[in-house]
């Protein structure tokens, strides 16, 4: 039943989780919908919930002191919400929410933190914070280094990675809230793409039409952090039963 049930699951950190582990953690977790705008990790408080997300995406924003903010990183079913407390952090500054409707697997806290005893497990979720730090050294080198169609090929990109299809629901407050950019400009933006042929974009969607000329366009800014995930996670030792790729459709490195 266990293994039926690990089999199920489309987070991609739970399906690579020894069974033991997934054993004890199947009888903790809660099926959740995750609405737009669901806060799954709110600033500066206590961490009361890790979410495995199944579908759907998630939101990290840095917020400065004076309001400014930015979109950091996306989460979807490659990982979870709330991972700060996998290094023994009970709150964080940053803020996680929903952009892209969908569910998950959630488990409080309290209930999670002694499935890390399991040395797998640790090992596991160690690497993938280590994947995490990665995407934001890489979202600061794009930031610095390429313009801003080229970051918004690689945002497009790690959206892909994350959501089912090539209709990617973003709203145009959403691609200014990754790019950090005003909102004006990320209509210009766009038709670059759109010349290219790379992308159709219609009111709330962005319709992926050649996901390789996304990868040209991008350039070096994407990539690394996606080959690091699926060196360490992706291709990690695992049961047999459990197949490497969830997603036969897509020959690149997706998440």
């Amino acid at each position: 039943m266990t293994e039926l049930l690990q089999r199920q699951v489309r987070n991609r950190l739970l399906r690579r989780f020894p069974e033991d582990a997934f054993d004890l953690l199947a009888q903790l977790l809660e099926p959740v919908d995750l609405p737009v705008k669901h806060s799954l990790v709110q600033p500066r408080k206590p961490i009361g919930h890790v979410c495995f997300i199944e579908s759907g995406l998630a939101s990290m924003v840095a917020e400065s002191a004076d309001g400014k903010s930015v979109e950091i990183r996306h989460i979807g079913r490659e990982g979870i919400a709330g991972y700060p407390v996998v290094l023994g952090v009970d709150r964080t500054p940053n803020s996680v929410f929903m952009q892209v409707p969908g569910h998950g697997l959630q488990v409080p806290t309290e209930d999670f933190l002694p499935i890390l005893e399991n040395a797998e497990v640790r090992q596991l979720l160690l690497r993938y914070v280590h994947t995490c730090e990665l995407q934001l050294a890489h979202s600061a080198l794009a930031a610095a280094k390429f313009n801003v169609h080229q970051r918004l090929a690689r945002w497009l990109l790690m959206c892909h990675d994350r959501i089912v299809g090539n209709d990617l629901p973003l709203t145009h407050d959403f691609l200014a809230l990754m790019l950090g950019v005003r909102r004006a400009g990320v209509t210009d933006e766009l038709h670059i793409l759109e010349g290219m042929h790379a992308i159709k974009s219609t009111r709330g969607n962005v319709r992926i039409l050649d996901r390789d000329m996304l990868i040209e366009i991008a350039g070096g800014c994407y990539g690394v952090p996606e080959q690091e995930y699926e060196r360490l996670i992706e291709n990690s030792p695992q049961p047999s039963s459990l197949p490497v790729h969830l997603n036969g459709n897509r020959h690149h490195h997706t998440l």
